[in-house]
């Protein structure tokens, strides 16, 4: 198949330092592109990919401090994309709403996959109009504040389980805190918590301009006032697994509906527990008393630390193999792809089945060159994975 990846300009991708989308599109990206997919990524032109690279702008928005406003340079990415959009046999945007009046004409070509939370009072009248775009979330409990609207399934994130190995002895005894200061992530509980437990605390965040205020005023003076408590700041890649991996386990007290949370994923790819508060999509990401415990308080979480303790770092490992690899993402997304009305339509019946011959000559061979890896592939589809591995189409919960 044909295949158009749309990624947020803020962070390259992968991205440099913090950036969960822009992950998951290079995961899916090279995944697309390892099962012999034609692959086009429409990203900032400091990607690294191996799929074709349609440079939107010269680097990653975010750390360009020549930047002031991102929105002409999205703007001048969907011109690109409104150009070509005749390549492509399906085209996955994964930039929230900006397209969707664009996209009109060939939506049914289309998967819009929503990365953020989705419970803000001003999208209530957006997604009442736009009720025909097909749509992704990332957890079940993402959708539940939307009105009826065009969902084609719900995809878990998947990792590629090469990038954060297992640990199974970690080398620190303390807790890690991972993703970036905000009062909905809950840094001023993992402190209570690490504290009161009586345990280190290493943070490692970013620290927006829009936080700054919450940092300075609430934060900070509580990282200074106590001794176990270290801020590390924002992180890259190679950083992460070591500091992931060393942990005796990972905090995740959030205070929000957190649609997906990379992190617990990625703290689980290393064989680490995850502690989570019970909201949002944490118990459809921790497997309690498997990956991680669920508590609702801060004084549960200090009562259930020996128990997130004692879990079996291989079995957490595991649990991320089974649910979480791009392998299975990628094959999620790929059912979807096949079932649009404008894949599914004469036209894209042709180019599927093309697709599906070549693919069945191509899957096994060698990794071949950009030019040989424009030969498209289509993979046979499976499900999500989901609490019991998943069923055998990616899973449509009711709103």
């Amino acid at each position: 198949m044909r295949i158009a990846q749309i990624a947020p300009l803020a962070e390259r991708v992968p991205p440099k330092l913090y950036g969960g989308t822009e992950r998951i599109v290079h995961c899916l990206t090279e995944e697309l592109v390892r099962l012999g997919h034609d692959v086009t990524l429409f990203a900032s032109g400091d990607s690294l990919t191996s799929a074709e690279l349609v440079p939107c702008c010269e680097v990653a928005l975010r750390l360009n401090p020549d930047v002031t406003d991102f929105l002409p340079h999205y703007v001048v990415m969907l011109e690109d994309i409104r150009r070509r959009a005749q390549e492509f046999d399906v085209l996955h945007f994964h930039i929230d709403m900006l397209h969707f009046p664009l996209i009109r004409d060939f939506a049914d070509r289309t998967v819009t996959t929503l990365h953020t939370r989705l419970d803000l009072s001003d999208l209530q009248p957006f997604y009442r109009r736009f009720t025909d775009i097909p749509l992704v979330s990332i957890s079940d409990d993402q959708r539940r504040p939307v009105p009826p609207v065009n969902w084609r399934g719900t995809v878990y994130h998947g990792l590629d389980a090469a990038v954060l190995p297992f640990t199974e002895k970690p080398a620190g005894n303390y807790l890690a805190f991972l993703g970036r200061i905000s009062p909905e992530k809950g840094p001023e509980r993992a402190i209570e918590i690490a504290t009161r437990a009586g345990m280190p605390l290493k943070i490692a965040a970013k620290v927006d301009k829009a936080d700054r205020p919450y940092w300075e005023g609430v934060v900070e003076p509580m990282v200074a006032s106590h001794a176990n408590v270290e801020f590390i700041g924002e992180i890259d890649e190679r950083q992460k697994p070591e500091f992931l991996g060393n942990a005796a386990a990972l905090l995740f007290p959030i205070n929000w509906p957190e649609p997906f949370g990379l992190v617990m994923i990625e703290a689980m790819a290393c064989g680490t527990p995850v502690l989570g508060f019970r909201y949002g999509s944490a118990p459809e990401v921790i497997e309690d008393g498997l990956s991680g415990i669920l508590v609702d308080w801060v004084e549960d979480a200090v009562t259930r630390m020996d128990e997130v303790l004692r879990l079996d770092r291989r079995r957490v490992r595991g649990a991320f193999k089974r649910r979480f690899p791009a392998e299975r993402m990628t094959r999620d997304y790929l059912e979807i792809y096949r079932n649009l009305p404008g894949v599914m339509s004469d036209t894209g019946r042709v180019r599927a089945a093309a697709g599906d011959r070549i693919g069945l000559e191509v899957a096994h061979q060698p990794r071949r060159s950009a030019v040989e890896s424009a030969l498209p592939l289509a993979e046979p589809g499976n499900s999500r994975g989901g609490h019991s591995g998943g069923s055998r189409r990616p899973h449509v919960p009711s709103n």
